[in-house]
């Protein structure tokens, strides 16, 4: 074992757990002006990573006569901000003469973070381009070789201080109303409403004339959604009870469903797929559709939001 800067060099007769990059003609990857390669994602930790390699050195950091070699956290930015994960990995290099691996890791003990700022650790010289085109050492031998990682999720944690959950004492309910014209005519896979707004917030109902998901084909599907979700900061959400109702305009024996949801960034759309038969919201004994118009309701009562501590 050797160990230099903080890094440390090892041979392993065992092959890389997680992940393996097989290079097939590497020579033409310089030729061919690929000068950085990301591997296909692969799972460990439960997170998605990459391998990324630069066959002649990372230009960006002015790297010469070495293959350098990254560690990759795949989707970074999708991320919850603050949110940091802390790892031990170790990259591979198969020395094909005497099958086993030449191993470079940080010293046992110093693990790297990542985070949406910082996705990518590495090392800049992972091995001279002397050796590794050595053919006698058996790193690129008839000009293939092969890379590969272990990843060791360590702890992960929040720089955020916390949330804050408020629930609301009076809620208010509020009501919107759409009218929908020419159903029959409708070619959209998805028919939205205008916004409108509740608790401080702008929303829209949602109507899949067709149905949605399990409902596709036999039902129609109708949800509410927040209508300008990317506003939301991540760390926020919002309880809400809401329930959606379809007019019967002949009895006034109105359809509707009624059900209580977290809102946030990344799911801001809540409803029912199989709200209602499209058998029985077209039939003429019923009074949902009538001369090809439909009317369709939505109340939404916020009853708690969730935002993170100042």
């Amino acid at each position: 074992m050797d160990s230099k800067d903080g890094i440390t060099r090892s041979i392993s007769d065992s092959s890389p757990a997680h992940y393996v990059v097989k290079v097939q003609s590497f020579s033409l990857l310089t030729k061919n002006s690929i000068e950085r390669y990301e591997s296909g994602e692969f799972q460990a930790g439960g997170y998605k990573w990459k391998l990324v390699l630069h066959p002649n050195g990372n230009k960006n950091k002015n790297v010469k006569d070495h293959v350098s070699l990254y560690l990759a956290l795949n989707e970074a930015t999708s991320l919850q901000p603050g949110w940091e994960i802390y790892v031990n990995f170790r990259l591979f290099l198969h020395d094909q003469n005497k099958d086993n691996y030449l191993v470079v890791q940080d010293v046992i003990g110093n693990e790297r973070r990542f985070h949406k700022l910082k996705a990518e650790w590495g090392f800049d010289q992972f091995i001279p381009l002397k050796d590794f085109n050595d053919g006698s050492k058996g790193y690129l031998v008839d000009d293939t070789c092969a890379f590969g990682a272990e990843v060791f999720v360590c702890r992960e944690r929040s720089k955020d201080k916390g949330e804050s959950l408020v629930m609301m004492k009076d809620a208010i309910t509020y009501k919107h109303i759409w009218e929908v014209t020419n159903f029959s005519k409708l070619v959209s896979e998805c028919c939205v409403s205008k916004p409108f707004n509740a608790g401080n917030y702008n929303w829209n109902m949602k109507l899949y004339p067709k149905g949605k998901g399990d409902g596709l084909g036999s039902y129609l599907s109708l949800y509410v959604a927040l209508a300008e979700p990317t506003t939301l900061p991540q760390s926020s959400r919002i309880y809400a009870q809401v329930q959606l109702r379809i007019i019967d305009q002949k009895q006034a024996k109105h359809h509707f469903g009624k059900a209580n949801y977290w809102f946030s960034a990344s799911n801001h759309e809540n409803g029912s797929s199989r709200f209602i038969l499209l058998s029985n919201f077209n039939s003429q004994y019923l009074g949902y559709l009538v001369r090809d118009n439909c009317t369709v309701e939505a109340e939404v009562t916020i009853l708690g939001i969730v935002r993170a501590l100042s």
